[in-house]
């Protein structure tokens, strides 16, 4: 999709700081950005706060005004420039979920409450899951626990995970989903 005079112009405006076009841009684009945190969390089974998106589209534009809008400049209008902010917010929002994800899995906890489990659950019961994830991940066998904690412990996509340990991107899905069932019969068998 080519680059629309609309979107230039905020750019260029943008770009040359004058005044209201920085408000013109997020007016633009924070439903854009909204939109894509949203599907990131869900993509990656979270479940967000209101607190939680807002920070994350903080995140966002604080990214884009970084060194006199850094990533904005570096935009070479070869696509729309939606496409190539979709691209930017979702890399911030991933690398943002996956530092929580790796927080949380050490008990270690600076995201809001509500990030990860719902808002009521208090310290002593995340350490108690982190706990049972780590008996889980022991009880597998070793490369769908290898798998596992790539993908949901470490964020990897699954073409990141088939280079990393050699197996068929295609491979990765099936594991996963095979390991999760034998998570769940784990934890079945053990309550």
């Amino acid at each position: 999709m080519p680059l629309l005079e609309t979107d230039r112009q905020i750019l260029n405006r943008c770009l040359q700081r004058e005044p209201g076009a920085w408000e013109a841009f997020v007016d633009r684009f924070l439903g854009l950005f909204i939109h894509v945190i949203s599907h990131t969390a869900h993509a990656r089974s979270l479940k967000l706060s209101q607190a939680d998106i807002e920070d994350l589209c903080s995140e966002i534009f604080l990214t884009l005004l970084k060194n006199e809008f850094a990533v904005l400049r570096h935009f070479k209008g070869r696509s729309s420039l939606a496409s190539y902010l979709v691209v930017v917010a979702r890399r911030i929002v991933v690398k943002a979920v996956i530092k929580r994800k790796q927080l949380e899995a050490m008990g270690h906890v600076n995201a809001h409450q509500s990030a990860l489990h719902g808002g009521g659950s208090d310290h002593v019961q995340r350490l108690s899951d982190t706990e049972e994830v780590r008996v889980l991940l022991a009880q597998l066998p070793a490369s769908e626990a290898n798998v596992v904690r790539l993908y949901h412990l470490e964020g990897k996509s699954y073409r990141e995970i088939s280079n990393l340990i050699g197996i068929p991107e295609n491979s990765i899905g099936p594991t996963l989903h095979r390991a999760r069932e034998r998570m769940k019969q784990l934890k079945v068998t053990s309550e």
